[in-house]
């Protein structure tokens, strides 16, 4: 009898074990490196977490219906904020549980809307600026600038080595790199303010504060500083093999070389500003376990949590208080980067429409013509939404 009793308080225990389900993006190694955040709540909380993977895609289908039916697929979603913006009314507000003073600025921007938090920032992918490589800047007994002088000294002396191709190397694919090269010089430039002005059409492009922070993107392309625009992937190889002194791409590309812990970065001098592609998620209204969603919610917008993701590497942290050394060597170069500075939202991404491709083809346009700065901004300013 008493066998029986015990095997029956165990069966409810079992039964009763706090349960919730997330709808997360990744796969493959990104999955594995979101696993161990998973443990680490369950360990922390004794709630258990469930995964299923959809993308955004797929989510943009199967949610409204779902929505409608007063039901959600999981307890906690990863999706686009711009599907969130139409949805607020299918979410939680989160402002009990999400605190804006614990992140950096600009991050939770994008899941605010009327003064409210519906969603949360996790973990971002962050355009800090110019990669380099230790050895090659050893080699010749060179520092990162602190200085637009420096700056333009560093490239003066590395147009002068023998066998360079050029001091920087111009990514280009459907043209996004471009794109992320001169938003940097916008952001620089003209400020942080410039940047969000330019997405919310609150300014012309062929102002003169856009102009001005042009004319020093155009001033190092006249002096042939960047390489004529060369697939991202390829320019890669060929500036680790030492054919370029400088590349200037997103934090993933510490997953893409041989020797991360050869990697430098640096952001122009000035820069108060960083895009972040940040991972955004919300609890949907229709939850069955809201307690525990909440839970997992706090721990993913701690600086406990973060630091587990970003332990895993190729992350980095959107909340303060993640200490430096819990970053692998490489990402911490990034972080450092990140002290005072905004998140801010990626340019073409976030205007999107027809503008975006042809953004992403005047640029290949200036590049090869920078002396035909004012009928890119031309271009530009004629293709804004209205």
């Amino acid at each position: 009898m008493k066998k029986l009793l015990v095997l029956f308080v165990i069966l409810i225990s079992v039964l009763t074990i706090a349960k919730i389900t997330v709808i997360i993006p990744w796969s493959g190694a990104e999955l594995d490196k979101f696993i161990p955040v998973i443990t680490a709540f369950t360990e922390k909380t004794g709630i258990e977490v469930d995964y299923k993977i959809y993308r955004a895609e797929d989510l943009a289908n199967i949610l409204p219906a779902q929505f409608a039916a007063r039901k959600a697929p999981g307890d906690v979603i990863f999706m686009w904020t711009s599907f969130l913006a139409k949805n607020t009314v299918n979410a939680v507000e989160l402002s009990d549980v999400v605190h804006p003073s614990n992140y950096l600025s600009g991050a939770l921007d994008n899941v605010t809307f009327n003064g409210k938090l519906y969603g949360f920032a996790y973990t971002a992918k962050v355009k800090p600026g110019f990669w380099y490589r230790k050895s090659f800047f050893e080699k010749y007994g060179l520092t990162p600038p602190k200085t637009w002088e420096e700056f333009v000294l560093l490239l003066k002396y590395l147009k002068q080595i023998p066998g360079l191709k050029a001091p920087i190397a111009s990514g280009d694919g459907v043209g996004w790199p471009l794109s992320d090269i001169t938003e940097h010089f916008l952001i620089t430039f003209g400020g942080p303010e410039l940047q969000k002005d330019l997405i919310e059409g609150n300014i012309s492009w062929r102002s003169h504060t856009v102009r001005k922070a042009m004319e020093k993107l155009t001033y190092l392309l006249k002096e042939g500083f960047f390489s004529e625009p060369i697939e991202w992937t390829t320019v890669l190889k060929q500036w680790w093999n030492g054919e370029y002194g400088l590349y200037f791409m997103g934090s993933w590309i510490t997953g893409m070389v041989d020797d991360p812990e050869d990697l430098g970065v640096f952001s122009l001098p000035g820069n108060e500003g960083l895009v972040f592609g940040i991972d955004f998620a919300f609890i949907p209204k229709y939850t069955k376990n809201l307690d525990e969603a909440k839970e997992f919610v706090a721990f993913l917008s701690s600086a406990e949590g973060q630091s587990v993701q970003v332990a895993q590497g190729g992350h980095i942290a959107t909340v303060l208080g993640v200490p430096e050394t819990d970053y692998p060597p490489v990402d911490r170069e990034v972080a450092k980067l990140l002290v005072g500075v905004q998140s801010l939202n990626d340019l073409d991404d976030s205007i999107g429409g027809i503008w975006q491709p042809t953004f992403w083809d005047q640029l290949k346009l200036l590049w090869v013509r920078p002396e035909r700065l004012d009928d890119v901004l031309e271009a530009l300013d004629e293709k804004m939404p209205k």
